[in-house]
């Protein structure tokens, strides 16, 4: 389902990355930004957004999903001198900690903590190095095109770069995974060490939009003197949620007032969101040469479209790319067409159809009047209902 999720992300904001003919001056600090709608991409306003640029700690989003992809919450990581010593460790990790995921993930997250990030890394793949190849192997598998990390932390390194659109799209990823939604939105939170015992934190996240901006869900903070401010900030208000990313703010302050100011704009822009749920369009299709003679197929993931003011429910349209015959020889999950929902007959999001079940390849006597009847298929379909 990631995979397709990644799929579906890309295509839909490279479609919308031309649709800017509706969006406003806004005055931003920042000198890269983009507002996306979480469930789509679809883009709502871009600054500079494919400018290479330090991510600064936003790059622990990419962390704590990895983290949370490899490693049980109750997985022990023992801290090391090298995660020790990394500077600005605010949960004050000494050499030889004993601490569990769970609970480092949440004290990286929230208080920004950079040895955190690297105990984490450590515990996935052994080593900073590695783990940064499985970061950079986890954006592209996403869709990101400009990005590279070298560390787990957004630690300054000439190497380590990312753009407004790629950050937006691991924050969409990753707000799929309900464990790392639930870590994102803790504005407080109390860290518990297994060793020493009885050690314990009581931290504040960073994100100062948590508790002072309405419907927020997240993400992340980020800041160095090369990054400047950088934040990702995820609001939901009904059924619509937002991401705006900003890069290179002027300081931990404005990076609050530039994301906000994003968000009142998508806000205001967004008027519903347009959607056609997988749980409701099954269909099937006839199967040549298999050991049965339909196969059932659904929709990957929900289809939906965030209209912005001016734009029209019924100017939308459905459209299914569905072959009415397949050879034998389908597993579940394999690719068998395409839903489109189309603005004006612009096709603005697709959607895979999938297999439900396997079917083998072989010979059935059903599938094999599907065959001979395949070039009046249209007429025969009833009757081959019934053989199957």
């Amino acid at each position: 389902m990631y995979r397709f999720l990644a799929i579906i992300i890309s295509f839909l904001m490279i479609l919308s990355s031309s649709a800017q003919a509706r969006q406003k001056d806004l005055e931003l600090s920042a000198d890269s930004a983009i507002l996306v709608e979480a469930t789509t991409g679809r883009v709502i306003y871009e600054k500079n957004a494919d400018e290479e640029r330090p991510p600064a700690s936003m790059t622990k989003i990419m962390t704590c999903i990895l983290g949370l992809e490899y490693l049980k919450p109750e997985a022990r990581i023992k801290v090391s001198q090298n995660a020790a010593y990394t500077e600005d460790s605010e949960l004050a990790l000494q050499d030889g900690d004993l601490i569990s995921a769970g609970d480092l993930l949440r004290g990286m997250m929230l208080v920004s903590d950079n040895g955190g990030a690297v105990a984490i890394g450590e515990a996935v793949s052994g080593s900073v190095e590695d783990f940064a190849g499985l970061m950079n192997d986890k954006a592209r598998e996403i869709g990101c095109t400009n990005t590279n990390f070298e560390n787990p932390n957004g630690l300054p390194n000439d190497g380590h770069y990312s753009t407004a659109r790629d950050m937006a799209k691991i924050s969409m990823y990753c707000l799929q995974n309900w464990d790392f939604r639930d870590i994102v939105a803790t504005q407080r939170e109390t860290i518990h060490w297994l060793s020493p015992s009885n050690h314990s934190m009581r931290v504040e996240n960073t994100n100062k939009l948590l508790g002072t901006y309405k419907g927020t869900t997240g993400l992340k903070t980020g800041w160095t003197i090369a990054a400047g401010g950088c934040l990702a900030a995820s609001a939901k208000r009904g059924e619509v949620e937002l991401i705006a990313i900003v890069m290179h703010s002027e300081d931990t302050v404005t990076r609050f007032q530039d994301a906000a100011a994003l968000l009142d704009y998508g806000f205001e822009q967004v008027t519903s969101i347009y959607g056609v749920s997988k749980n409701n369009v099954d269909k099937k299709v006839f199967v040549r040469g298999g050991k049965q003679a339909t196969l059932e197929v659904e929709l990957a993931d929900d289809l939906n479209y965030p209209l912005l003011r001016n734009e029209h429910r019924q100017n939308l349209t459905v459209e299914y790319n569905i072959p009415r015959v397949v050879d034998g020889g389908i597993k579940v999950g394999d690719t068998v067409g395409t839903a489109q929902l189309k603005y004006n007959g612009k096709v603005v999001a697709s959607v895979p159809f999938v297999a439900k079940e396997n079917v083998e390849e072989g010979f059935s006597f059903s599938s094999a009047v599907v065959s001979l009847t395949e070039p009046f298929i249209d007429v025969a379909q009833d009757f081959l209902l019934l053989l199957a």
